[in-house]
Formats: C-alpha cells, structure tokens, sequence
C-alpha cells in the first residue's frame, strides 16, 4: 500500500484543486493506497475543506495538530501515523506533480530505502523562482553539502518517499519542528547507511508559498548548524 502524506498549514484556497488531481491520480493507478492530509493548527477553513473532501473518500483522511508547530512536525506526524509500505510526502501544492511519484518509488530496494525529488542536474523547472529566492536555496544546498550532507544537490525539494522501515527510522527521532527538518531525515538516513536516491523530476514554483524568505532561511541556517553539532 502507498502512504500520501500532505502537511498543510492556511491551504484552504489551494488544498481543494489540489486534493482532486490527487485523487485522481491516486484512483487510476489502482493500487491500495491512504491519502493523509495534516492540517497544522490552520487558522482558515483548511480543515473543514479537507473533512468536506472525505465525503465518499475513504482513503482520505484528516490529522489536526492543536497548534501551528512546523512542516517538519506536521509531516512527522502523518508519516508516523501512515501504514503503507511506502509513504511519500508532497506539498500541497503540487509544485511536483504526482506523476513523478513512479519514477522515485522505482528506486526503493536494497540499500536505497528513500527517494527524493530534486529541482538539480536535468530537472524540467517549468516555473522559477524569483532570483532571490534561488540564490537562497543554492546558498543553503552549498553549506549543506559542506557540513552534513556531501551529494545532495537539493535536499529542499518538498516531494520525497520512503519505505515504511525508513520513515520510522528517520522521522521518529526527529528534532527540527520546521522547514529544516529534510535535511535531518536524510542525514539520519545516511546515518543507517541506507542510499538516498536523488530524481530530476518537473517542478514549477507556485505563488503564495508559505516560506518568509529572510525568517524562515535564517531558522533554517540555524537548523543546519544544530544539525552539524548534533551530528559531530
């Protein structure tokens, strides 16, 4: 069975076209699968969107955090509380769309126990961001390579799957609450000695993101840095 977990904070615009194409996707591949959105302490009608969704939709199903705590922490929970052999994670906004989910699951055998999509080497980037933000996310990647990672070209890439004995590994422990928190799964990967797949997949940046470019980069750097401590 595939495991989709959706974190989801103030998506109640974009979570319903959202949750269509993937039930769409979902149902024509006919597999078993559960799709479990996150909502993390919304302040909008993102829950109420997504209990409206589960009118006829078995698979789907809502997990409320009481309190706005973090992507990391919204994702955590869902891939602890999933039961599929696999389970992926994605934004809800498809920035990578649901199709490339075949091409990661590919991956998963013998040491490679987790697959990430990345926007490097010969991704199709359909959409940029601006300029700024680009820089960002290179000048992150670079110092995480530099200090925990050696290889990864794009650890950031919200569209990532795991087997079922890797997601407890990797997210059971997990101590970065926020938008950091790949960075720590995919070390504590490597540190079971496990091979991270990276995919070029399509992409397309979405407006209205919810990261503040200077706030939550500098969490971020911080997170990397605690990371790098913990890990020496």
């Amino acid at each position: 069975m595939l495991s989709l977990v959706v974190p989801a904070y103030n998506e109640a615009d974009r979570l319903p076209p959202s949750l269509v194409r993937m039930r769409e996707h979902l149902d024509a591949s006919g597999e078993e699968y559960e799709l479990i959105v996150v909502d993390d302490g919304s302040s909008d009608g993102t829950a109420a969107a997504v209990e409206r969704a589960t009118e006829g939709w078995p698979q789907l199903r809502l997990l409320r955090l009481e309190r706005n705590q973090g992507k990391g922490a919204a994702t955590r929970a869902g891939m602890l509380a999933a039961g599929g052999e696999h389970r992926a994670f994605s934004d809800a906004d498809l920035s990578t769309p649901l199709e490339e989910l075949p091409r990661l699951r590919a991956h998963l055998d013998g040491d490679c126990q987790v697959a990430i999509a990345s926007r490097a080497g010969d991704a199709q980037i359909e959409v940029h961001q601006d300029v700024r933000r680009e820089l960002m996310g290179k000048t992150y990647n670079v110092l995480l390579r530099i200090l925990v990672l050696p290889g990864i070209r794009d650890s950031q890439c919200g569209f990532k799957v795991f087997t079922a004995t890797a997601a407890e590994a990797c997210f059971g422990p997990l101590q970065t609450p926020r938008f950091g928190f790949d960075a720590e799964v995919l070390v504590r990967a490597r540190r079971h000695g496990w091979r991270i797949a990276e995919v070029p997949v399509r992409w397309r940046h979405v407006e209205a993101s919810r990261v503040h470019p200077l706030r939550d980069a500098s969490r971020m750097l911080l997170d990397l840095v605690l990371l790098r401590f913990r890990r020496l």
